[in-house]
């Protein structure tokens, strides 16, 4: 059975996305704010995520501690996320009990608290997570490499945001970005499940209705300038294995060639690339694994696209066998790169990469919670929902020609930003 997708927007211009499927009788609830690490400015680096946590620190009618307790007590999961373009939180709760959820993000979009004890405890808190992360190569490889590929545009800085910032950051930066941007005009409210919509809208308005539509968040005008020649970069740190990727500058979630990419990568690489709440299934048979681990030079190869609103990266990454040095594994994913121009894609390759990526992308939202983000994530990142609900569609409009056009244009060597991570024995001293 195919169940309608029903959306309005509220006078004061709060986006609501709803969806019925009364297989089970549970419910998901998710309100995503269009604000993420993109939104950032020096000084600030890392305040979404960082208000991410604020959130759960309660309000004057649900103190800290207290939402935990009643989330659970009805049999419910609750958690959040931040990203590059959105911050995002969610109740998957028993149907007849999701009220509270409704209850509690309409309490907390105008009446979160943050005190100054609890902004410090917070501050530690992420910093310890920060430390954590830098001792992880493939975080410290990556925050170096998207700062060297991105100059301009905000995605330059990790979502946990830099550790100057977070030290220095303040409790009023908190709040103002609070104030900013978690507002009903730069919200979307997504509820799939076992609910009547002729229920839902009215009680919705009632919660959400009488909050203020807030300003309208800045636009991001910062966008990166063509890139004009091959960038390399060397990280030494922590590890045992080192690792390479070679990141190619692509377009946009909305952008016309997004869907060839993703098969192409999937084709190549081996993944989906059409969300991140996804499984991703075993890439033995691509060409990127036979070229580097069935012939023992890397013990891991992949690759893979990530939604976004503005041009991002596409990483094809490597981790170097004992033995093999990262010289010997760029040569070979150079030597593939190429042989995709001389020898392209086949029909037989791209139906497999299709029927790949379709399953990936059927299992990301086979269930309600699921369905709840990939809605939420199209309609925050692409300004329409029905861009998850058309993938399929357009999947099956992707021709071979398709397939070699976005190879030419996007990979290219003077578009790219290599980075290569060598572990140093000495790091962990």
């Amino acid at each position: 059975m195919t169940f309608q997708t029903t959306k309005t927007t509220l006078e004061n211009g709060l986006t609501l996305i709803l969806k019925e499927m009364h297989h089970a009788p549970v419910t998901s609830f998710m309100i995503w704010y269009r604000v993420g690490s993109r939104n950032e400015i020096p000084g600030r680096t890392g305040v979404s995520h960082w208000v991410e946590h604020m959130m759960f620190k309660g309000t004057p009618k649900y103190p800290n501690g207290t939402l935990d307790r009643l989330v659970s007590r009805e049999g419910g999961h609750w958690n959040a996320f931040t990203w590059l373009d959105f911050t995002a939180y969610y109740e998957t709760m028993p149907a007849d009990r999701i009220d509270l959820a409704l209850d509690l993000e309409a309490d907390r979009m105008k009446n979160t608290t943050m005190s100054r004890r609890e902004v410090e405890a917070e501050r530690m808190v992420i910093l310890s997570e920060r430390g954590m992360y830098e001792n992880d190569p493939r975080f410290l490889l990556n925050e170096e490499l998207t700062s060297a590929a991105f100059r301009v545009h905000p995605y330059h800085h990790e979502v946990i945001g830099d550790t100057a910032d977070l030290q220095t950051m303040s409790r009023a930066d908190l709040r103002d970005h609070y104030r900013r941007y978690y507002a009903p005009g730069n919200a979307v409210v997504v509820v799939v499940g076992d609910f009547d919509t002729a229920v839902m809208l009215p009680r919705l308005n009632e919660l959400f209705g009488h909050i203020p539509a807030g300003k309208p968040a800045t636009p991001i005008t910062r966008q990166e300038p063509p890139q004009r020649g091959e960038r390399r970069i060397v990280v030494n740190g922590p590890g045992d294995a080192p690792m390479l990727t070679v990141a190619y500058r692509v377009p946009g979630a909305t952008h016309p060639d997004y869907f060839a990419l993703t098969l192409l990568n999937a084709a190549f690489a081996g993944g989906s690339s059409l969300g991140m709440f996804g499984e991703g299934s075993s890439n033995k048979t691509s060409r990127l694994y036979k070229a580097l681990v069935d012939t023992d030079l890397a013990v891991a190869a992949y690759g893979g696209l990530t939604p976004t609103i503005d041009p991002y990266l596409y990483p094809i990454s490597a981790v170097v066998n004992n033995g093999r040095t990262l010289a010997e594994v760029e040569a070979a994913l150079d030597a593939e790169i190429d042989r995709l121009a001389a020898e392209p894609i086949t029909q037989a390759e791209l139906d497999k990469a299709l029927k790949r990526a379709k399953a990936e992308f059927v299992m990301a939202g086979e269930s309600i919670t699921g369905q709840a983000q990939l809605l939420g994530m199209a309609e925050v990142v692409t300004g329409d929902y029905r861009w998850f609900e058309t993938v399929l569609d357009r999947l099956n409009a992707v021709t071979l020609e398709d397939i070699e056009r976005v190879r030419a244009a996007y990979l290219r060597k003077q578009a790219r930003t290599v980075a290569w991570y060598e572990p140093d024995a000495s790091a962990g001293a």
